[in-house]
């Protein structure tokens, strides 16, 4: 009796598969491959939109093609992960409902436990609002170098919750969007190198405010350099008297990212020329006395006496 009874319940099992084999198995891949292709169309789409930004942005002289670059593609990559969660989403509870799930309680449960994680999760709510400011506001965006909290890097990521710095030593930093107290973009529209050059005391001072003047602007002429400089030198004068210099300050404007190769370049210049007409670059010296004073005269007397002596 048992082994009947036991045939029977595999029996309608194996029925109830079937049935659900040829009525909702089709529907189910038919809506995973909707959702492949929404995917798919929606990355389409958003690398569409990106390239007719960029092209209109090129099209635009008054437009800094790079700056804009980098703008589009941070908000293109957070509208197609939004989109993305949306979509897995609805597959997910699209699923589930063909199983015979009733997602209804689950959408209530999933909103009463959504209310109390709110109340419990500030901080997390908080990043996400942050996070949101600072796109909405174009603070900084994928491609930046940027100072987060005193640390500095290139900006690899920023997504709602967290923004990622990876710094010169190659070191990944991880930010939460509603922790970053202070945020310093070097590279929004332009950025600048300053130079305090020192020179000694005896100098002209006119004289090398116009030899570094002039290096500028042979380094604007040259045409590897021509595209990454925005304007002339700007050679603001004399900064300081320093212990054993005089301080000139001066500045290079350049394009984003562009300010380090080119203050590079202009100080391996610039030494070339101070060398070439004998300016001097002063450092500080230092004289140290070591107990008496040698007078050479009372040294000769006493070799004298010794060999007297002897």
């Amino acid at each position: 009796m048992d082994q009947i009874i036991n045939n029977l319940f595999w029996t309608e099992i194996l029925r109830n598969f079937q049935i659900w084999l040829i009525r909702e198995l089709p529907g189910l891949i038919i809506i995973i491959l909707i959702a492949f292709i929404l995917l798919k169309i929606i990355k389409f789409t958003t690398g569409r939109v990106k390239k007719t930004l960029l092209k209109r942005a090129e099209e635009d002289e008054n437009v800094d093609t790079m700056e804009v670059e980098k703008r589009i593609n941070t908000l293109m990559g957070i509208l197609y992960g939004i989109l993305r969660i949306v979509i897995v989403s609805v597959l997910i509870m699209i699923v589930l409902v063909k199983f015979g799930v009733n997602i209804g309680p689950i959408l209530a449960s999933a909103g009463i436990v959504g209310l109390a994680v709110g109340f419990g999760a500030q901080e997390f709510v908080r990043d996400y609002i942050s996070g949101f400011f600072m796109l909405l506001e174009n603070q900084v965006r994928v491609g930046d170098v940027a100072i987060i909290n005193g640390t500095g890097g290139l900006v690899e990521k920023i997504e709602l919750r967290t923004i990622t710095l990876r710094d010169i030593s190659g070191v990944v930093h991880i930010f939460q969007n509603g922790k970053v107290n202070t945020l310093s973009n070097m590279t929004k529209e332009w950025s600048a190198i300053v130079f305090d050059i020192g020179v000694a005391y005896k100098e002209d001072v006119e004289r090398v405010m116009k030899i570094i003047k002039e290096v500028g602007d042979e380094l604007q002429m040259d045409p590897e350099f021509a595209d990454k400089i925005i304007s002339p030198i700007e050679v603001m004068g004399l900064d300081s008297f320093g212990d054993s210099a005089l301080v000139i300050r001066a500045r290079i404007k350049t394009k984003p990212i562009q300010q380090w190769f080119t203050g590079r370049e202009y100080r391996k210049r610039l030494k070339k020329v101070f060398d070439r007409e004998n300016i001097e670059i002063p450092f500080p010296h230092r004289t140290v006395y070591w107990g008496e004073e040698i007078n050479p005269l009372k040294l000769d007397i006493n070799r004298e006496q010794t060999a007297e002596t002897k």
